[in-house]
């Protein structure tokens, strides 16, 4: 077992005192409405929150993706709508700092570290879902400029001010490719939000692109390059995905914790007085350790390791095994809570309608068992 560093750990109280003293008590309001306030961001931006492993030229920490998973652990505790927001700001910086230009990460960057501005990742559309070889969404190269016309679904951090990394077909060569559009721009616009079961906080939407000018060096890579802007930025979401459903599986495990030390039967914790009881926790506290340390696993990989194919094949048995085991936490946390589980006056419901999420996300469980299989295969 290896030890957190002193900034480790640093960063994990950071993050563990902001969730508790002031996302914590608005967690049901934020449930609620599917709103995170203003004045919550601006309070992650001061602690640091959204660059956490970005390099400091660039406003960000460099503390790494260990440390970035310790942070979405203890946010997403509190709400996991906190954490698609960071981890979607941090899939379009980790898109930026691989693909773009000097100028483009001197323009963009420093304001999506610092919380000013949020960044978006667009590639999924209505009538193909997330196929890389169905894009609908065109763009056109004319006069030094690419003209965007289409739609995208289910994006985060729409409606947020800021760069969006937009995935398109560029019409000349029919390739994928890769270009950065200013969010609000003239052209652009976005639906009401979706109303998701869970993970709320997180607004969803479907973004459309009518003739949106983008300049010619506005371009992520080359064109051609926006299946490599996929692949990073599936990597680097499931690190993201693998902190925000760790956080949901501790939520879980800790509301079963004390509503068994808590409620009694005829005087007595049932803790202390059933057998059942005790047998769950203690399976759910094999269960959570088994993710954890997956998951800080794949952080230490994230930071130490130069094989991609590696990390692909990490990341995405890492996101399978968190996301599956959170599920099984919170369905082991509502049987402790009994029938009070299905209340909405208890966090564990809000928890379910959270962890259901997972698995539909970033690859369903058959697509990165074959993609980690082909990995483990070649090796």
């Amino acid at each position: 077992m290896y030890r957190l560093t002193k900034e480790q750990e640093l960063i994990q109280k950071a993050a563990r005192e902001y969730a508790e003293k002031t996302i914590e008590p608005i967690g049901a309001q934020i449930d609620r409405e599917n709103l995170i306030p203003r004045a919550i961001l601006n309070g992650l931006a001061d602690l640091g929150m959204f660059s956490i492993p970005f390099p400091e030229e660039y406003g960000g920490g460099e503390a790494g993706y260990l440390s970035y998973i310790l942070a979405l652990e203890q946010l997403c505790k509190a709400s996991l709508g906190i954490g698609m927001i960071i981890s979607v700001n941090a899939v379009g910086l980790s898109v930026l700092n691989t693909f773009g230009s000097a100028a483009l990460k001197e323009r963009y960057m420093p304001d999506a570290a610092c919380g000013k501005t949020i960044m978006s990742f667009a590639f999924t559309e209505p009538g193909t879902g997330s196929d890389p070889k169905q894009l609908s969404a065109t763009a056109v190269r004319r006069d030094g400029k690419f003209i965007i016309n289409g739609t995208k679904r289910f994006i985060s951090n729409a409606g947020y001010e800021g760069p969006m990394v937009v995935v398109c077909r560029e019409e000349g060569s029919g390739k994928a490719t890769a270009l950065l559009v200013d969010k609000f721009c003239p052209g652009y616009s976005v639906s009401e939000p979706w109303e998701k079961i869970g993970a709320h906080g997180g607004p969803l939407y479907d973004v459309y692109f009518k003739d949106v000018e983008v300049p010619a060096d506005n371009m992520l890579g080359d064109i051609g390059h926006g299946m490599w802007v996929l692949k990073v930025a599936m990597i680097y979401g499931k690190i993201g995905l693998v902190g925000l459903f760790l956080g949901a599986a501790l939520a879980a495990y800790e509301e079963a914790l004390s509503y068994a030390k808590t409620k009694t039967h005829r005087g007595t914790p049932i803790a202390s007085k059933f057998e059942h009881i005790q047998m769950t926790i203690a399976d759910m506290t094999m269960k959570y350790e088994a993710a954890k340390w997956y998951a800080y696993h794949l952080g230490h990989v994230a930071d130490t390791v130069k094989d991609q194919n590696l990390l692909i094949k990490e990341a995405a048995l890492t996101k399978m095994f968190v996301t599956e085991s959170a599920i099984d936490l919170c369905r082991m946390a509502m049987s402790v809570h009994g029938s009070y589980g299905l209340m909405k006056d208890y966090k564990i419901a809000r928890i379910w309608g959270d962890v259901i999420f997972g698995p539909q996300v970033e690859g369903t469980a058959p697509t990165l068992k074959v993609l980690a299989a082909n990995v483990i295969l070649n090796s």
